[in-house]
């Protein structure tokens, strides 16, 4: 039985590992919780102005917005703009189909999104999302003349790029390159541009390397007076996804610590119950 649970053990580390390299991006962790209502609010115009168009939220209804602070006169003014009802889901116009034709792939819908990109051992989506935003860059050679860290090739254009401003991408990556009977691992070190131009910057031979496939990557923000204010609004956008996806779930959290709490107690007087209760049987 002990090996059986060291080899499960073992398993899931090697998938959580395997994971991590696929996506050869880190997350960063969202500086925003979803019990900041202020943050929420400002999650959910960023997602009605930049992201329900192309994608659709299925599973939520406008209304429930409301438990975020804000009134129905609130949403009516500042978050319908198509002849929605305060009560209607959060459709699209665009159909499946329609997407499919023009943009080659169906965005998907974001009512879950951050639970779908949950990572093995509990890194919430948000932070997926949060990393993802910000690490567009411009790419000539994709068809939408957009790239990403996180998700390379992504169909999606970067929605924010005015509000980013411009940036560079540095990637660096270390793989195998076979010489004759041999193999030589050779690092290279490619920029692209704030036009999305690529530049090799360097490449070189590892000597004596030891390690396997590598690959690091960061961006360079070449307006750094825009980097604070677009990493706030991409942190308050992925906490409303996060939020949108189980708008219940700090109630959740709270009630479970309470249930805990309550089990603990009534273990303790149903222990000193038992033991009076059968303090003659021997």
């Amino acid at each position: 039985m002990f090996k059986k649970i060291l080899s499960v053990l073992a398993l899931t580390i090697a998938a959580v590992t395997t994971s991590t390299a696929a996506s050869g991006y880190a997350w960063d962790e969202v500086p925003v919780k979803v019990t900041d209502k202020a943050a929420l609010q400002n999650g959910a115009k960023l997602f009605v102005n930049y992201c329900l168009n192309c994608h659709s939220a299925d599973y939520m209804r406008y209304n429930k917005l409301m438990d975020l602070g804000l009134t129905e006169e609130q949403i009516e003014e500042n978050l319908l703009f198509t002849g929605e009802r305060v009560g209607d889901m959060m459709n699209i116009a665009l159909t499946a189909k329609d997407a499919k034709a023009w943009m080659g792939v169906t965005p998907p819908d974001l009512s879950v999104i951050t639970r779908s990109r949950s990572a093995n051992l509990g890194q919430p989506g948000e932070d997926y999302v949060y990393t993802y935003l910000r690490t567009f860059y411009r790419d000539q050679s994709s068809v939408s003349g957009w790239n990403n860290l996180v998700f390379p090739n992504a169909a999606m254009p970067n929605p924010f790029w005015k509000a980013q401003g411009p940036v560079e991408a540095i990637i660096t990556e270390v793989k195998p390159v076979e010489d004759g009977d041999s193999i030589k691992w050779i690092e290279t070190v490619t920029r692209f541009d704030k036009d999305g131009f690529a530049t090799l910057e360097s490449e070189k031979e590892l000597a004596n390397y030891k390690g396997g496939e590598d690959y690091s990557a960061e961006i360079k923000y070449l307006d750094e007076s825009k980097k604070e204010a677009f990493d706030k609004d991409m942190a308050d956008l992925s906490a409303f996804l996060g939020w949108m996806a189980e708008p219940d779930q700090h109630f959740r959290k709270v009630l479970g610590t309470w249930v805990m709490i309550f089990l603990a107690l009534f273990f303790v007087v149903a222990w000193f119950l038992s033991k009076q209760y059968w303090k003659h049987v021997k």
